[in-house]
């Protein structure tokens, strides 16, 4: 069985993250390649198709969203994520495990639901939202009428669990401001929910982000037993530095681990670095502290040699937009070049009315 080194790994995760050289891409098919894409605020989605895509502006994802081809709906790992209508139809029903568990182990809501039926409070919310989207607030409020006992926000979770909710534009929509307002995925795609098929969704991780180790797949996904699903399928192994089994996809390869890997500015929340178990292969162990704050929030990063060097950050006000750049260690001149050049074209981009734009580079602590 072949031996793949961390370099060689992290070529291949560049790779088929399109991250080697920015692509020619649709904003459609970069979603669907990448096997959906971070979504827990409303705008990180859109920054990962600039660091990637070619040419790529806000409209032509938001357009997606309102033409309901793409949606954003709590997925893998019970995050949000911005992935195409046919994938949330297919993968929700392979997740749903973990939010049934969730509604036995949730330490703010499960005491409040336990003694409900379930299907008939998801029955009760799914006939509420035929109606129209409505607010976390209103469909709460709007269930606790009928379950005057239980909090309002309980019932929510509950709903959230049971049902494969969509969050509504305006929300992330480019430009717009909107509260979160959900809808049923399969009455707002107006299209049914698949079978479970688990055999597929690692597949999809694979194209993604392979190879990788089934826990990487089940860190991605946030359920277990997917071991024995791998075990069934044809796929390709390898071992990384550290003798653990790695899979892959029979008819992908692995690129020259010499290929150069450009600078890049990653978005926050970039999947990239929040998708495998060990991710020593993007991001030390001690950059991954400082780029992940204890709460969950994940900085915008600076991309060197393949690896997490530093993060960014985008500030806007008054007409000015600045672009802060804070290395972790100290970088070669050319890259560091690469990035403030990257940085003002960034810039450029997100805040198109700035008067003034300006780089920042901060000096490594």
């Amino acid at each position: 069985m072949e031996t793949l080194s961390r370099r060689a790994l992290n070529r291949a995760t560049l790779e088929r993250q399109l991250l080697l050289r920015r692509v020619k891409m649709s904003a459609y098919d970069a979603v669907e390649h990448l096997a959906g894409l971070q979504a827990q605020a409303p705008f990180p989605p859109y920054y990962a198709l600039w660091a990637r895509l070619s040419g790529f502006r806000p409209p032509e994802l938001a357009s997606l969203l309102e033409n309901r081809r793409v949606v954003r709906i709590a997925l893998m790992r019970g995050t949000v994520h911005l992935v195409t209508a046919a994938d949330a139809l297919a993968w929700r029903p392979v997740v749903q495990p973990l939010y049934d568990r969730d509604l036995k182990t949730n330490t703010q809501h499960a005491g409040e639901v336990a003694e409900l039926d379930h299907d008939l409070a998801a029955k009760a919310a799914r006939e509420l939202l035929a109606r129209s989207p409505l607010s976390s607030t209103a469909l709460g409020t709007e269930l606790a009428q009928r379950w005057p006992d239980v909090a309002p926000a309980s019932l929510t979770h509950l709903a959230r669990a049971k049902l494969p909710l969509v969050q509504t534009p305006p929300r992330a929509i480019w430009g717009k401001a909107g509260q979160t307002t959900y809808a049923c995925l399969d009455e707002w795609v107006g299209a049914p929910l698949s079978p479970p098929a688990p055999a597929s969704l690692i597949a999809r991780y694979l194209r993604a982000f392979g190879p990788a180790s089934v826990a990487d797949v089940q860190a991605w996904a946030g359920i277990t037993r997917l071991g024995e699903v791998a075990a069934s399928m044809e796929l390709r192994r390898y071992r990384d530095p550290d003798g653990r089994e790695l899979i892959d996809l029979p008819e992908l390869s692995i690129p020259d681990e010499d290929i150069p890997a450009p600078p890049r500015l990653l978005g926050p929340f970039d999947q990239m670095i929040l998708s495998y178990a060990d991710r020593t292969r993007v991001i030390s162990d001690e950059y991954r502290k400082r780029v992940i704050s204890q709460n969950g929030l994940v900085k915008g990063t600076l991309l060197v040699g393949g690896q997490v060097r530093g993060f960014w950050e985008l500030k806007s006000a008054r007409k000015a937009a600045v672009v802060e750049l804070a290395p972790f260690e100290k970088l070669p001149k050319r890259d560091l070049a690469a990035l403030e050049s990257a940085a003002g074209r960034l810039a450029g981009w997100a805040e198109p009315a700035a008067e003034t734009r300006e780089v920042r580079v901060h000096a490594p602590e």
